[in-house]
């Protein structure tokens, strides 16, 4: 989730134009109905836009209580991680903490005061936060409670044992976010914004959650190896180095590039099924709520791909890059055409040495064909007046806390490499 939450920041203007895309109306500041709402519920909300800077904007755009219960879902699965990243927490602490996780909902006054992590206050004020989880009507309690009790058990599973194989990978990957995705998915389909079969297809659910993931997990390389943390799968990165640290070292960067390379192709087959899932949504905030991430996320691996600063240090989206997808996002032929164009970014950049270049380019060209099978591209109208107006606006209200943001990153990494 720590990883996931780093693609975007969310001052009120992000938030006002994100309602006005997506159907709902202008805000002061979301949630619209902030005045209504009671304080622990407020202080819910705070402690989103603290801790996350991609999902903050886009579940705050959508309606009535879905987007309570996915501001509450989020907190919780976020105390969740924070136990699972504090390296400082004893294996004999963590794991029973993890597997008892979804009990402490329905523990008033439990909280945990000793950790260190940077989001540690879901965990020091929680009982606001499982307070409102009570408060939710008993179908949403059921499947945080449910996504909850799975997410700790995986999560203590892998405490115990090193990601070996590409099936572990997708098995790690399927506990940290790819349960978000299935959680969610039941949401929208018990609310009856959807149909019942995007509850009920669990593998294209867990596919979307899995390609974020994975994005991430291949991104974030570096900072992971700093904080002692290791998610890439024995399975590849064997075959490239004796440890998967030795990555790092400025001799081996080239192995590494490839080893990343090949991480990369396993991440894009997930592509497939996330165009279905997202062909079959018909409500357009919960379209963006889902598309906006999975664009992300293949933009990541494009500037990811062949790129030798993920061993070096931050690989980042252009701020524009960023204010560009979330504008385009907004239907499903606009988001093959996204898709389309980062595979084609890949694709040039496939170096003729690399061992994995024709498998690349099979996943590449067999993308392109589920995007547009006739081969004619649609465009995405990026450049339609309304949405470069709103475009511009966003990307003016948003460069200067982007660009601080990303400061803020690279001094974090260059102060661990220090």
């Amino acid at each position: 989730m720590e990883r996931v939450g780093k693609w975007l920041g969310h001052p009120r203007e992000i938030y006002n134009l994100l309602r006005f895309k997506m159907g709902g109306g202008t805000a002061v500041m979301p949630p619209r109905d902030q005045d209504a709402l009671s304080d622990n519920l407020k202080t819910c909300y705070q402690y989103l836009n603290q801790t996350s800077r991609s999902f903050a904007p886009i579940i705050q755009a959508l309606d009535g209580e879905l987007r309570h219960a996915v501001c509450i879902l989020y907190l919780v699965l976020r105390a969740v991680d924070t136990v699972e990243d504090d390296m400082t927490i004893s294996l004999e602490t963590k794991v029973p903490m993890l597997h008892d996780f979804h009990s402490y909902l329905y523990q008033p006054d439990w909280r945990y005061m000793e950790s260190k992590e940077k989001y540690k206050q879901v965990l020091e004020d929680f009982p606001t936060i499982s307070l409102e989880f009570r408060n939710l009507a008993k179908v949403y309690r059921d499947v945080i409670a449910d996504i909850c009790h799975k997410m700790g058990a995986g999560m203590a599973e892998f405490l115990q044992k090193k990601v070996e194989s590409l099936q572990e990978w997708d098995k790690y990957c399927h506990y940290v976010v790819g349960l978000v995705g299935i959680g969610l998915s039941r949401f929208f389909s018990v609310l009856e914004l959807e149909d019942p079969i995007i509850g009920q297809d669990t593998e294209l659910a867990n596919s979307m959650g899995i390609f974020i993931e994975k994005a991430i997990i291949i991104r974030d390389y570096l900072e992971d190896q700093l904080a002692g943390r290791e998610f890439w799968p024995r399975e590849v990165w064997s075959r490239y180095a004796k440890k998967l640290s030795d990555l790092a070292k400025p001799e081996n960067i080239d192995v590494a590039v490839q080893c990343m390379n090949e991480l990369i192709i396993n991440a894009l087959h997930h592509i497939p099924n996330v165009l279905t899932y997202l062909s079959r949504l018909k409500t357009q905030s919960i379209f963006n709520f889902c598309a906006i991430p999975q664009v992300m996320a293949i933009a990541t691996l494009a500037a990811c791909h062949n790129n030798k600063q993920v061993f070096r240090g931050v690989v980042k989206i252009r701020k524009g890059q960023a204010v560009t997808l979330m504008m385009d996002a907004t239907n499903i032929q606009a988001v093959k055409s996204i898709m389309y164009q980062y595979v084609e970014e890949i694709y040039r950049k496939i170096p003729s040495t690399d061992p994995s270049s024709n498998k690349t380019q099979q996943i590449l060209v067999f993308i392109q064909t589920i995007c547009f099978p006739n081969g004619t591209v649609v465009s995405c109208n990026r450049y339609a007046p309304i949405y470069l107006s709103c475009a511009m606006l966003l990307a003016a209200l948003s460069w200067r806390y982007l660009s601080a943001m990303s400061e803020a990153l690279e001094e974090d990494v260059q102060a661990k490499e220090n």
